[in-house]
């Protein structure tokens, strides 16, 4: 009987228990170094080993040469790297935009700033490709009209740097304005609309490329840079990449 009585005050008492607020008053922190005097785990090193090993050889086996060194800074208006990178891309995006759409791409715009790294002299890797593009950039194609391309123009004639450009021709004046705009070898149409390469950081105003908007429609390949990168070195025995008259400024 006794139980059965005190049995209602237990319940009573646990809910009023459970319905206390809880408070954290203090949190207590201890630093831990990281060092070379950190054991691994033997047998998380045994089991990673093999994938490891395997990453790497895919990384580092060669599959082109550079007989020179590159380098993004060779160059006021265009360089020789950035040439290769733009060049690229057009060559590598335009079958699988074909294939998907039945046009070709007019011309391909990246980024100075998306240049992350040399192309040494010497052999060169997939991992090659990872150094220059480590980012997840991938190639998208703007339809874009011709009025919204010689916002494109404004941009490179106002820019500073060398941003990478393949399929048009852009010559300016010594006075930095605007001498010729050729796309595939034709002049610059304000009516006419064009398919331009570029990636989706840039297309979605990166480095404030905002003349990609508004656009008539947009493509997504689903091809990262770095992997048009590979495909480009895979295809080829030695890379030769040179500055030319892409985008030159007139001296007088």
């Amino acid at each position: 009987m006794l139980i059965k009585r005190l049995f209602p005050l237990f319940i009573i008492l646990c809910i009023f228990a459970c319905k206390q607020e809880v408070h954290l008053n203090k949190i207590k922190g201890e630093r831990l170094s990281i060092s070379d005097s950190l054991v691994g785990d033997p047998d998380i090193e045994a089991f990673i080993k093999p994938f490891r090993d395997h990453v790497n050889n895919d990384l580092d086996s060669v599959i082109a040469y550079a007989p020179l060194t590159y380098s993004k800074t060779n160059g006021e208006y265009n360089t020789a790297i950035g040439n290769f990178m733009a060049d690229a891309v057009l060559q590598e995006s335009n079958p699988v935009f074909k294939q998907r759409t039945g046009k070709d791409i007019d011309m391909v715009i990246l980024n100075y700033g998306g240049i992350r790294s040399i192309i040494s002299k010497g052999d060169i890797t997939a991992r090659t490709a990872y150094e220059v593009m480590p980012f997840e950039n991938s190639v998208v194609v703007v339809q874009l009209p011709g009025k919204q391309v010689q916002l494109m123009v404004d941009y490179l004639r106002e820019s500073t740097k060398a941003q990478p450009i393949s399929g048009m021709k852009l010559t300016l004046n010594s006075d930095s304005t605007v001498n010729e705009v050729l796309i595939g070898g034709e002049p610059l149409n304000l009516d006419k609309t064009y398919h331009v390469a570029t990636n989706d950081y840039l297309y979605n105003g990166g480095d404030r490329m905002t003349f990609f908007h508004p656009n008539d429609s947009l493509y997504v390949l689903d091809y990262k840079i770095r992997n048009v990168l590979i495909d480009y070195f895979k295809k080829i025995d030695t890379l030769q990449p040179v500055r030319d008259d892409r985008f030159t400024k007139l001296n007088n």
